[in-house]
């Protein structure tokens, strides 16, 4: 982590109300963090050089989403963990793909947990509060 309680998340993902919907429920939660949104893994990697070319600090942690157009999250995470100082960024792939193949690839390519969105308003938010549970409070970051 960063060194100090204020977390930076990227969530990395196309569709925009979940990006929101995502930022709505750690608000809920009082957690003081900001949500860095990218509507896919392209614009995503640009982000993440712009924060190592101004030396600012990098995500402490990236919800990331399979299916996006340009650079999809499997070839997102490839490029991220080929990088050095990117590497021990903390991925949650946060997607709609139950598909098992999709599973093993993501931890494959250096996913830290892989996590289906699921359907409904309610339950997405139970998944955010738990994904925020773990990695944000019980979970030391690097």
């Amino acid at each position: 982590m960063n060194g100090a309680t204020f977390l930076k998340i990227m969530h990395v993902d196309d569709n925009l109300a979940d990006i929101e919907l995502t930022k709505e429920t750690l608000e809920e939660a009082k957690l003081q963090c900001s949500i860095v949104p990218a509507h896919d893994g392209q614009h995503a990697l640009e982000q993440l050089e712009e924060y190592l070319r101004r030396g600012e600090p990098l995500p402490d942690l990236i919800l990331l989403d399979l299916n996006m157009p340009r650079l999809d999250g499997r070839g997102f995470l490839a490029e991220l963990r080929a990088r050095r100082e990117l590497k021990a960024i903390v991925v949650v792939i946060l997607t709609s793909s139950d598909a098992e193949l999709d599973i093993v690839r993501s931890y494959e390519l250096g996913a830290n947990c892989y996590v289906s969105k699921p359907v409904g308003l309610v339950e997405f938010q139970k998944i955010v509060h738990s994904i925020e549970h773990f990695w944000l409070t019980v979970v030391k970051l690097p």
